[in-house]
């Protein structure tokens, strides 16, 4: 065992038979041809930290950085390999006991730790970046500014929901919902389509104003006992509620939402209440009734974005086709690898911007090439990252939507 301590739980890494199936499935090893960028290749890394065999040391961890967590490994393993969970215990692990040089420490610990999961922080943070975009001054700005000012959308739709929205029609109970921080931010107007769908669909919808962060961003960062803080905060938020289920429209939140369980399993006072709170979690297009959809009358063609914790974290894959068929009617074509990150990955096109470029260029022209009008994705990040992307093609015929705003 390390020095350091036993940060892996043990028997989740040995599940890793080292059969390479995950190779073909990771966007890493798939962009650097690398082992140690492949999934088994970073399970031998973090063993290997375990053991003690290898430091907490700038060429290993750069694997580790490296590493997306789009967590596409896991729907491709045979031996149900828990990625996700061994990469968010490594990274806590890593951050930890590894020095990180400024810009870097910076960019985690301040920007992306201290403002992006408060809304009134990241509110304030937009509007200097506005006001520059606005007077078309991006030039005067540092190389890593401008690309952080290419992934913002051109109009922030800001706005919280209120406390309870009522069904329209026949009630058939009730839900929650779950605001996000980047989503009532940048996208008001998508939590707003999202809670419409469901009062159509005969829900009543209550926004607790005590809710927070997911910690979604923390988990993947490795910052776990902050994660675990938030799902402390939002379990307490919903306990008490008759709910028939919590809804979330990000996919990466969901991803962190629908693992509390194991996130406080360590916790005696708080495991069975976010087993419980996990229990309910649910996303929109997994509640939504597709019957329910009209089909819109337009020659466009629309195609289908997998967002990674939505496909693979979760398993959702089918029931947002369904959706996105009900709407767009016999105008749908599926996307070339539609299940391959575009390089959002949470933050990791701002801690590594080169490879989320690559990963971004990819996905862009397997869109172009699907001949597509409109691009339907589950995520905000997804989002951002491939609006970004169409727009530095040149491609503005082409149009990028969260599902709630395509469906309503």
């Amino acid at each position: 065992m390390s020095a350091l301590g036993q940060f892996l739980d043990e028997t989740k890494a040995l599940s890793c038979v080292h059969c390479g199936l995950c190779l073909s499935s990771c966007p890493t090893y798939l962009e650097t041809g690398n082992e140690n960028d492949s999934p088994r290749g970073r399970i031998y890394i973090m063993r290997a930290m375990q053991s003690g065999q290898l430091g907490v040391e700038a060429a290993a961890v750069r694997h580790i950085d490296l590493c997306l967590g789009c967590r596409a490994c896991e729907t491709a393993c045979p031996s149900g390999v828990q990625y996700g969970t061994l990469l968010e215990e490594t990274r806590d692990h890593i951050e930890k006991h590894h020095g990180r040089g400024l810009f870097q420490w910076l960019l985690r610990r301040f920007v992306i730790e201290q403002i992006f999961p408060l809304p009134w922080r990241l509110r304030l943070a937009l509007l200097p970046m506005r006001m520059i975009r606005f007077l078309r001054l991006t030039f005067i700005l540092p190389k890593f500014a401008r690309e952080m000012m290419e992934l913002l959308p051109q109009r922030l739709a800001r706005g919280k929901l209120p406390a309870e929205r009522l069904a329209k029609g026949e009630g058939r109970g009730k839900v929650g919902f779950i605001e996000g921080c980047v989503m009532q931010v940048m996208f008001g107007d998508t939590n707003d389509s999202s809670a419409e769908l469901l009062q159509r669909d005969g829900w009543n919808v209550v926004t607790p104003a005590s809710q927070g962060c997911c910690g979604a961003l923390y988990a993947h960062s490795g910052q776990l006992e902050k994660a675990r803080e938030c799902a402390r905060r939002n379990i307490a938020a919903f306990e008490g509620q008759s709910l028939e289920a919590i809804i979330i429209n990000a996919a990466g939140c969901g991803s962190t939402l629908v693992e509390y369980g194991e996130l406080l399993k360590g916790d005696p006072e708080w495991a069975e209440r976010a087993e419980a709170f996990s229990a309910k979690v649910r996303d929109l297009v997994a509640w939504l009734d597709n019957s329910q959809v009209t089909p819109v009358k337009s020659r466009k063609k629309v195609t289908y974005h997998d967002a990674c914790h939505l496909c693979h974290a979760q398993g959702i894959k089918d029931e947002p086709r369904q959706l996105v068929r009900a709407r767009a009617g016999g105008e749908f074509v599926e996307l070339v690898e539609s299940d391959l990150c575009c390089g959002s990955a949470g933050s990791y096109n701002l801690t590594e911007p080169e490879m989320a470029k690559k990963l971004k260029s990819r996905k862009v022209q397997n869109i172009l090439e699907s001949g597509a009008d409109v691009v339907v994705t589950t995520n905000p990040g997804c989002l951002l990252q491939i609006q970004s992307g169409l727009k530095k093609a040149g491609a503005n015929h082409v149009r990028a939507v969260h599902i709630a705003d395509y469906l309503k």
